[in-house]
C-alpha cells in the first residue's frame, strides 16, 4: 500500500514541479523515448536472467504493492506454532509429530497458523528440520550449523530478484542517454529547419535522459530495495525458527525455546515478553486437544 502512495508522491512531485514552472506536459509525452528506454531495459533483463529468475521477479513484483510487511502478530503466530510443536514432541514423543510434518497442509498444528502456512519456504524449513531430528541423533551445534547454511542459501536465492532489478535500475540512466543521443542524431538531420523546430526536437531528445534518471531513482531502484527488504524479512523468520529449534534440542523447555526465538525478532516487530507468555498459556488447551 505504501509503495502505491510512494509512486503517487513521486509523480505528483515531479509533474507538479514541472507544471509550477509553466511546463508543457505534451513535451514529456515521447512514445519513442519510452520504447527505446524501457524496451531496451526489458531486453537486457531477458538476456541476463534465466527463465527461473524471471519467474521469481514476476512473482515478487505484485508483493511490492500488495504486501503489508510483517508485524508482531505475524511473529507471534510463528512463535505459538513452534511452541505447540515442541509441546507435542515433548508430551507424545518425536514420532507423534511425523504425520504433521509429512502433510503440513492437513495438520491441525500448521492450519492453526494460516499466515505461516502460506509461506512455503518457511513451512518446508520447519518440516525438513523436524524430519532431520526424526531420522538422526544430530548434536545441537551441528543442527545449528546445518540450519545456518540452509538459511544462507535461501537468503542468497531470495536476493537474486532484487539484484537483477537493481541492475536494470542502474542501466536506465545509460539507456536514457542512448535515447537522447538518438534524438540528437535525428535533430542533426533537421539542421536546416527553423529554431522552433530544432528546439522542439532537442527538447524531445533530452526527455530520454530525464525518463532514464527518473525511472532509475524514482521507481525501479526503490522497487529493487523493497524486494531486498522482503528477502531480509524471510531471513528473520528463519532465524527465529533456527534459534528456537537449537534451544529445544539443547534441552530447554518449549516456553524457554520460543522466548529465545523471540529475541531474534527485530525490535519494531517483536512481541512483548508478557504478551507472549499470555498467548502461550492460551495455546496449551489447543495443543492438548490436537
Amino acid at each position: 500500500m505504501f509503495a502505491i502512495v510512494g509512486v503517487v508522491v513521486v509523480l505528483v512531485s515531479v509533474i507538479g514541479g514541472f507544471l509550477l514552472e509553466k511546463g508543457n506536459l505534451h513535451v514529456l509525452f515521447q512514445p519513442a523515448e519510452f520504447l527505446i528506454i524501457f524496451g531496451a531495459a526489458t531486453g537486457s533483463l531477458l538476456i541476463a536472467a534465466p527463465p527461473k529468475l524471471l519467474m521469481m521477479i514476476v512473482k515478487n513484483l505484485p508483493l511490492i504493492f500488495l504486501s503489508k510487511g510483517k508485524g508482531p502478530e505475524d511473529y507471534m503466530e510463528l512463535l505459538i506454532l513452534m511452541y505447540r510443536i515442541f509441546q507435542k514432541m515433548r508430551k507424545e514423543g518425536l514420532i507423534a509429530i511425523e504425520t504433521e510434518v509429512n502433510e503440513p497442509d492437513k495438520s491441525p498444528l500448521f492450519t492453526s497458523a494460516p499466515n505461516v502456512l502460506k509461506n512455503r519456504i518457511l513451512v518446508d524449513f520447519i518440516c525438513d528440520n523436524i524430519k532431520m531430528m526424526l531420522t538422526s541423533n544430530i548434536p545441537h551445534h551441528e543442527m545449528d550449523l546445518l540450519m545456518e547454511n540452509e538459511i544462507e542459501v535461501l537468503v542468497k536465492e531470495g536476493m537474486k530478484p532484487s539484484g537483477s532489478v537493481s541492475r536494470v535500475a542502474d542501466s536506465l540512466p545509460g539507456l536514457g542517454i542512448v535515447a537522447a543521443v538518438l534524438g540528437v542524431v535525428l535533430t542533426m538531420g533537421k539542421i536546416d529547419q527553423p529554431p522552433a523546430v530544432l528546439g522542439h526536437s532537442i527538447g524531445a531528445a533530452l526527455v530520454g535522459t530525464f525518463l532514464g534518471v527518473l525511472a532509475c531513482y524514482g521507481f525501479v531502484g526503490p522497487m529493487a530495495a523493497n524486494m531486498e527488504h522482503q528477502a531480509k524479512e524471510l531471513e528473520n523468520f528463519l532465524n527465529v525458527v533456527r534459534l528456537s529449534f537449537v534451544s529445544y534440542i539443547d534441552g530447554n523447555a518449549p516456553q524457554v525455546a520460543v522466548e529465545i526465538g523471540r529475541r531474534a525478532i527485530p525490535y519494531h516487530a517483536r512481541p512483548g515478553f508478557e504478551e507472549l507468555q499470555k498467548r502461550l498459556k492460551e495455546a496449551v488447551p489447543k495443543t492438548e486437544k490436537g
